[in-house]
């Protein structure tokens, strides 16, 4: 069928439901809801079959709906309505939630009912529960709603539970934190249900900051007082414990830009004293290292997968030391989440020179890069349990063998922020998987890749399953085996001989020369267009049109 797939923005959900309606065969376009007037052309030119919500903020107009069947993927179960339907659900505890996909009414999430899937709520941040728990089942329940459309079978029911209400949007008030008499449970909720947006409005120090990415904490202090903080995150005493802070929105002095940013960061940039430092096992985001007989395991949950300068170097570290240990095998598994985005876009924002703090970024994760590269006596893998993009994507293809959960989405190419040249290594990592034509193609597109697309491509090398801590023990399992396997001092050896030649023909330092002089160009060059797109992406500035490469023109 020709699909439209009409979105508020290409986000994960939306992604990975275009990449799940392309492997079965459909011809797909996108269209960013940006107003009524462009929807109306949109449908006009392409005249879908069919034209699918994943992700929308307000109503399609009503002729659209007319002129063409559609689709809406509502993440709330049978008889949910409204816009905040996730956010209550966290924040009311409940056990099981769910993904609706509605055909369009005049009523928003009262149309009839095509498909339906249930789920159990973890106890998870309500984007992280959108990515894995609501995509997964809108993708389920948009199979089973396809498949009834095509088969004309209809809609399950005609319509959404019409005698429940909608519930209204979830307001700052309802989000509120009485930090005097509120337990550490009744603070995450609020956080967690509002995390990633718009997250919790509060103060510190008299300013004015929204809270994100909370942990919990058995440490206690007076109820809402800033008790201390470690790494990046501060921690601050509920009325029977404490929660870890690990991000704060903020507006920064003299400026109308809001960003998110280490929570610690945030507080000297708004020139707040930070609280005293603390020790402490459960500081959030922290690289966690473990060693399982010959094989050192490496943890790096950061906050989006975002790298900025103290997590890259932090990371480096890890694997330095790693590397001179006398383990066999180095597995890296990022974060349940995110693998890794690459760098740390709002922290660059917040600086005082982006351009010089992009460089000095770049040269950090490529040292994170470097390291890897130069284990040679240990074999190294890296495990990708989450989604992964531009300069992360290449961070783990510097790894001996790269491995993927399946319901993985991959974004490796730069060249939506900006036309960015890329570092990375890529130069030297990326062809000899795919070869110099295959190297160039995918540098090429601006779309992403699942991971069995990437697997068939060659771009990484084996596919985990399940949840994201089961493939964290299926990757243990299989790197294990294969350093007790009789063939593994075969395999180390031909990877220290491959890289002794490869150094021969072209030292590694020549390949980083050689990008960070096209990323010069990047961050001190005449085109400012980095410089704009980082901008415009960190400040959520509105698509102002729909990109080329997802009209399908």
């Amino acid at each position: 069928m020709r699909i439209l797939l009409l979105t508020h923005a290409f986000n994960s959900l939306t992604q990975r439901i275009w990449l799940e309606l392309a492997a079965a065969g459909h011809d797909l376009s996108v269209e960013l809801d940006i107003n009524d007037a462009v929807t109306r052309r949109a449908v006009f030119e392409r005249r879908p079959d069919l034209l699918i919500a994943p992700f929308l903020k307000r109503a399609i107009p009503e002729d659209v709906c007319r002129a063409v069947p559609t689709m809406i993927v509502h993440p709330g179960p049978l008889g949910d309505k409204g816009p905040s339907a996730l956010d209550w659900a966290i924040l009311d505890g409940a056990e099981t939630w769910g993904v609706t996909i509605l055909g369009a009414a005049a009523e928003m999430d009262t149309g009839p009912v095509w498909a339906h899937r249930t789920f159990p709520i973890r106890a998870a941040t309500k984007s992280s529960l959108y990515r894995r728990e609501v995509t997964e089942a809108a993708v389920a329940a948009l199979h089973e709603a396809l498949d009834r459309f095509t088969r004309a079978a209809g809609p399950q029911r005609d319509a959404n539970c019409p005698d429940v209400p909608a519930r209204p949007a979830m307001t700052q008030s309802d989000r509120a934190i009485d930090w005097s008499a509120m337990t550490t449970e009744a603070v995450l909720r609020r956080i967690r249900a509002s995390d990633g947006h718009p997250g919790v409005r509060d103060e510190i120090g008299g300013q004015s900051v929204w809270l994100h990415d909370a942990h919990p904490s058995d440490q206690t202090g007076t109820p809402g007082e800033i008790v201390g903080h470690s790494g990046e995150a501060i921690l601050r005493a509920t009325s029977d414990g404490s929660v870890w802070i690990g991000q704060l929105r903020v507006t920064l002095p003299g400026e109308t830009r809001a960003l998110k940013l280490p929570a610690t960061h945030a507080l000297r940039l708004l020139g707040l004293p930070l609280p005293p430092t603390i020790v402490s096992d459960d500081t959030p985001g922290a690289v966690e290292v473990e060693r399982h007989g010959n094989v050192v395991l490496i943890r790096f949950p950061f906050h989006n997968g975002a790298m900025n300068h103290d997590r890259c170097r932090a990371l480096e570290a890890a694997i330095r030391a790693a590397s001179a240990s006398d383990a066999k095998a180095l597995l890296l598994t990022g974060g349940p989440d995110f693998w890794s985005n690459g760098i740390d876009l709002a922290t660059i924002e917040a600086s005082d020179s982006p351009a010089e703090a992009s460089l000095e970024l770049i040269e950090a994760i490529d040292d994170v890069c470097l390291a890897l590269l130069e284990a040679r006596d240990k074999w190294v893998v890296s495990a990708m349990r989450g989604n992964a993009g531009a300069g992360g994507v290449f961070m783990a293809l510097a790894a001996d063998e790269v491995l993927a959960i399946d319901t993985a989405v991959l974004n490796p190419h730069y060249k939506n922020m900006g036309n960015l040249y890329g570092s990375e290594y890529w130069t030297y990592l990326l062809p000899r998987r795919l070869g110099e034509a295959g190297a160039k193609a995918l540098m090429e597109t601006r779309l992403p890749l699942s991971a069995p697309e990437a697997a068939r491509l060659g771009l990484i090398d084996r596919m985990l399953t399940g949840t994201p801590e089961e493939a964290d023990s299926q990757a243990l399992e299989f790197v294990q085996t294969r350093v007790a396997s009789d063939a593994f001092d075969a395999t180390l050896a031909r990877k220290q001989a491959d890289r002794m030649h490869d150094e021969a023909q072209k030292p590694l330092s020549a390949y980083r020369d050689e990008e960070l002089a096209q990323m010069r160009l990047n961050f001190f060059g005449f085109d400012t267009s980095y410089h704009v797109a980082r901008h415009n992406y960190i400040t959520k500035v509105p698509k102002s049109r729909t990109p080329l490469y997802l009209t399908g023109t």
